[in-house]
């Protein structure tokens, strides 16, 4: 494509050197330069873009996109590289993006779900309902990438990056999809990964404290308004009526607002709950009739995220049918997850990361489970520190036992992060003990484990890695489960 299409858009644009290229690809990162790309120069938290123009032109750059400000002029470049300055290149590449894969989003019905908890859930449901209705669906979150039910490649973060954003979005298109399903999260938000992108529909789950550190938010407020910014591109929102942060976006937000709720008066609501250890079911009103809706999740959270997709989905006509026979079937990977074992002990993988999160599923498996709720978690380094001691009184105080343990300590030193989590549970009576190593504390949790209890591990969800030092290692729980119990095996024959 001609460079000068795949800047058509970006305002405040100072060009030096010829616009009419031909440009092949375009990206932010260094390593993928190849001939003839545009390189973007983005300034992140860890690593400025522009540090490494030189070495996008030893790769083969034909133009270089740098944020105003830079003094390009200590650049040692020729006059065959096309320079240009904009006023904020992380807006630029999402212009650029959109342009070079042929604007895909004007084809796609889009829909955007936000909110601390309940996103990926959220848009599995929405998925699954639009795709038993016969529609073509794609689908960008936390977990992975699907398009046509089929999954295209394992996501690294919630929202991807604008080019990676877009060219997905370009595959969507190309495999005739109608609808696409997106995770929003607010660091997309914030940093303008989603610009450019006009939803026809967003959803607001809920907020609570997390993210909060000196990488993604100084505080809920500046976390609360990057969430908002979703509602300012949107024809409609479905909100979660119980939510504090909820009422905020009904009486804050630019879009039409319809609500959604089990306590509160809202639009769309759910009645006469039932829960068990293996669903949860309720009574809401589709098409003018009280129907029962009964969701493959246990827990009062999924009635939460089931009301959302409904809400969703009946924009699209899908039928009662439909959402019954989705919602019945419903599995999200790392979501309240069951993994089948030799044992037959009841072990469960859930992505509860934050403290409402825990509380919520340790509450949850609490009010069904006969024996003892054990509790395995961690907190992530290099965020929110403030809720370590937070969530180690919650566990203390929910479960009957805890096993405190690493998460992703990134580059801090997790017996540090431990120690902070154990400062909450010395507050309550809870038992407890702490097992850094994540795999012995498992270990350790099955060991003690019988039939009537549960175990929760709590924290990794669907990812199969454990990030060490910029690095992740393999670590799959459900791998690690099932080779805990097989070596456990061998020993005793």
């Amino acid at each position: 494509m001609i460079l000068r299409n795949i800047l058509s858009g970006i305002t405040g644009i100072k060009a030096k050197g010829n616009v009419d290229v031909e440009i092949k690809t375009i990206t932010s990162n260094s390593k993928e330069v190849t001939k003839d790309s545009l390189f973007i120069a983005i300034k992140g938290f860890e690593t400025d873009g522009h540090e490494y123009i030189e070495n996008a032109i030893e790769n083969g750059a034909t133009a270089i996109m740098m944020q105003e400000g830079y003094d390009f002029r200590k650049i040692a470049t020729n006059e065959n590289i096309t320079l240009l300055v904009v006023p904020d290149t992380r807006i630029a590449e999402a212009i650029c993006a959109s342009n070079y894969f042929g604007n895909p989003e004007k084809n796609l019905k889009i829909i955007g779900v936000t909110g601390t908890k309940g996103k990926t859930t959220t848009t599995f449901m929405i998925k699954e309902i639009l795709e038993k209705q016969g529609k073509k669906v794609g689908l960008i979150g936390t977990v992975a990438s699907y398009i046509n039910g089929k999954k295209v490649e394992d996501s690294d973060r919630t929202t991807p990056d604008s080019i990676h954003l877009y060219e997905l979005l370009k595959k969507m298109v190309d495999e005739k999809c109608e609808i696409a399903v997106m995770e929003v999260s607010s660091q997309s938000l914030k940093l303008n990964r989603v610009y450019g992108l006009h939803f026809d529909i967003g959803v607001f789950t809920n907020l609570s404290e997390d993210h909060i550190s000196p990488k993604e938010h100084p505080d809920m407020e500046d976390y609360f308004t990057s969430k908002l910014k979703l509602f300012d591109v949107c024809d409609i929102a479905y909100v979660n009526a119980d939510d504090l942060y909820g009422q905020r976006v009904i009486h804050e937000a630019k879009c039409e607002i319809k609500t959604y709720g089990i306590d509160n008066s809202a639009d769309n609501f759910a009645k006469d709950i039932t829960i068990t250890n293996s669903y949860a079911d309720f009574k809401q009103k589709l098409y003018g009739k009280n129907e029962r809706v009964k969701v493959g999740i246990p827990g009062r959270f999924s009635i939460y995220n089931a009301l959302a997709a409904i809400c969703v989905c009946v924009k699209f006509d899908a039928t009662v049918e439909a959402i019954k026979e989705a919602l019945t079937e419903i599995k999200v990977p790392g979501r309240s997850e069951l993994v089948p074992n030799k044992k037959e002990l009841t072990i469960m993988i859930d992505y509860a990361h934050s403290p409402k999160s825990l509380e919520s599923i340790l509450l949850a498996v609490s009010t069904y489970t006969r024996g003892r709720v054990i509790s395995v978690f961690g907190c992530g380094g290099d965020r929110d520190v403030s809720k370590r001691s937070i969530m180690g009184e919650i566990s203390g105080r929910v479960a009957d036992y805890t096993i405190i343990t690493s998460d992703n300590p990134r580059t801090e030193e997790p017996e540090k992060i431990v120690n902070q989590i154990e400062e909450g549970i010395k507050t309550t009576k809870g038992k407890y003990e702490c097992i850094v190593d994540r795999y012995e504390a498992i270990k350790k949790a099955i060991k003690i484990a019988n039939k009537n209890d549960i175990i929760v591990l709590a924290g990794k969800g669907h990812e199969p890695y454990q990030e060490i030092n910029h690095k992740k290692h393999p670590f799959d729980e459900r791998i690690i489960v099932n080779e805990i119990i097989n070596e456990m095996e061998k020993k005793q024959k």
